[in-house]
């Protein structure tokens, strides 16, 4: 006789939280990659760009670090946004020896009008859930992220 090992907070069967984020991740993605397709590099630049107007990077470095992204392909990555005229390399004030990278009223704009689309998709990918559930959800899966990216010991 065999016994199915337990969640701890129910009595249903453990559930695979990996297989349940890729599943999630696949979905948002996919349908991401749709939307920012004519965005250099895709949902990567859709990422790059909300954290260029979202965030307070102080250099390209340090986005890179942030991301997860190598910094030779934030180099390059940059480069196409600031050549489609999306964001700029300005001196940071606080250091002059590095580059802040800046969002142009062009990308703003462009940031803007994919933002509320991207607010679509993840509706869409969480239908399943209540609005107060995605939100919750959405705010509690940032957290985790927040804490990971703030402790150097978990993987990244």
């Amino acid at each position: 006789m065999t016994t199915e090992p337990r969640n701890l907070d129910s009595t249903g069967p453990v559930e695979d939280f990996g297989s349940s984020l890729g599943v999630l991740f696949r979905a948002y993605q996919g349908a991401l990659g749709g939307l920012a397709g004519d965005l250099p590099h895709g949902p990567r630049g859709y990422q790059v760009l909300s954290t260029v107007i979202h965030g307070n990077q102080p250099s390209q470095l340090s986005l890179a670090a942030h991301l997860g992204i190598d910094r030779s392909v934030m180099t390059y990555l940059i480069d196409d946004l600031v050549e489609a005229g999306l964001v700029e390399r300005r001196p940071n004030p606080a250091d002059r020896r590095q580059r802040k990278i800046v969002a142009t009223e062009l990308g703003i704009r462009t940031f803007t009008e994919l933002e509320r689309r991207v607010h679509d998709i993840r509706s869409t990918v969480l239908g399943a859930l209540a609005p107060d559930e995605r939100q919750a959800l959405c705010s509690l899966v940032r957290r985790a992220a927040d804490d990971i990216q703030k402790n150097a010991d978990l993987p990244r």
